[in-house]
């Protein structure tokens, strides 16, 4: 079982709800994210916490999924980034489950 992680703006949820349906991703969770951006942070620890004026209004979305549905999401979020112009990809992050209830 794997912990398939994407996030995003709000604007490309619909984008991410076909990439979920393509890789046979039937169950996930979504939860609201106001993503904050400070660019000339020269310490990371500095920008650790919001402090900069750019706000976005993102998605999380989630889903515990096997292995080759969170790769094939995986890769066509990769694939949806390479060919889109956007300046904002979509972030997406595998996490391995060691034990689950």
């Amino acid at each position: 079982m794997k912990f398939l992680i994407v996030t995003c703006l709000k604007e490309y949820s619909n984008t991410v709800l076909e990439i979920f349906k393509e890789a046979k991703i039937k169950v996930f969770s979504t939860t609201d994210v106001t993503g904050f951006k400070e660019s000339d942070a020269e310490n990371l620890l500095e920008a650790w916490f919001a402090s900069g004026d750019e706000k976005f209004d993102s998605l999380m979305m989630f889903s515990f999924t096997d292995a080759e549905c969170a790769s094939i999401g995986l890769e066509l979020i990769k694939k949806y980034n390479a060919e889109s112009e956007t300046g904002f990809p979509i972030r997406a992050f595998i996490v391995p489950v060691e034990a689950a209830s």
